[in-house]
């Protein structure tokens, strides 16, 4: 059980974050909202990077006094990095707390493990700096899970990838949640993909908490038109789950007169929706 308890964050006189008290099982939890709404740097908070006011406890005990790297894996949204190592040095990095001088072949075995199951694997000897931003970001996801953390978390973890990555990389997320029993906590603004593979949703507005629940209670069109300010159609697909689509009679380019934005229409039958 990871529990926020009353935190409340600032830069200055700007308060970011106003009073946020959760509670999170081992169960994948989408965090929405508009932008700057406080969604980042909630994670920066649980992840031990922010100073703020209020307690973080990880199954009893405190992990905001220094301890969360034990225990907890964070994958920021601008991941890319400009170091010359590899893409097999770069995800073995992630296991840092577990490495002695000598790489073992548990260690190695691990990596090409997670590499494979992102379909990467090809990509082991070549340079982080020469990568595209969609395989850097793929890197990155592999480092977050290989450190086997009991809380992960991530900002946008999809949002450099193309519709098949983003779907493979949530069935993934989805699998290695349930199968290592984690806390996973992804921050995320498509909501038919949040909708789709989260358990749980958090929904912020101005640094608040205001509404927690399954998406099927959560994704309302009454909670859109207030949070997010848009008009927009909340209806069940075939297997159940809620699919949101914008009212928009005559968008910009891009949005059919229907309002469905062509590549959500891809995403409705890649996830078996009409």
């Amino acid at each position: 059980m990871l529990n926020v308890c009353n935190l409340s964050f600032g830069y200055g006189n700007k308060s970011v974050l106003q009073e946020i008290n959760l509670e999170f099982e081992p169960f994948l939890t989408a965090i929405i909202g508009p932008n700057a709404t406080g969604k980042s740097t909630l994670l920066k908070c649980i992840a031990g990077l922010f100073k703020h006011q209020g307690s973080i406890f990880l199954n009893g005990e405190r992990i905001d006094d220094g301890s969360a790297a034990r225990h907890v894996s964070y994958l920021p949204q601008d991941s890319g990095s400009p170091i010359s190592l590899t893409v097999l040095e770069a995800v073995l990095l992630g296991r840092h707390h577990f490495l002695s001088w000598r790489v073992s072949p548990e260690d190695l075995q691990m990596v090409f493990g997670i590499l494979d199951d992102l379909g990467i694997a090809d990509l082991s000897t070549r340079q982080l700096n020469h990568l595209s931003g969609g395989q850097q970001q793929m890197v990155s996801i592999a480092q977050s899970l290989i450190r086997e953390p009991q809380v992960l978390l991530m900002d946008e973890p999809t949002s450099s990838l193309d519709l098949c990555r983003q779907i493979e990389i949530f069935n993934l997320i989805k699998k290695v949640t349930r199968d290592r029993n984690m806390i996973t906590l992804v921050a995320i603004h498509d909501l038919n993909l949040a909708a789709r593979y989260a358990d749980n949703m958090v929904v912020m507005n101005m640094g608040r908490i205001f509404d927690v629940g399954p998406p099927d209670e959560v994704l309302t069109e009454e909670m859109i038109r207030e949070v997010y300010g848009v008009d927009a159609e909340v209806y069940m697909g075939r297997d159940r789950m809620p699919v949101v689509v914008p009212s928009v009679s005559a968008g910009p380019a891009g949005c059919s007169r229907s309002g469905v934005v062509p590549e959500k229409k891809l995403l409705g039958k890649a996830l078996g929706v009409d």
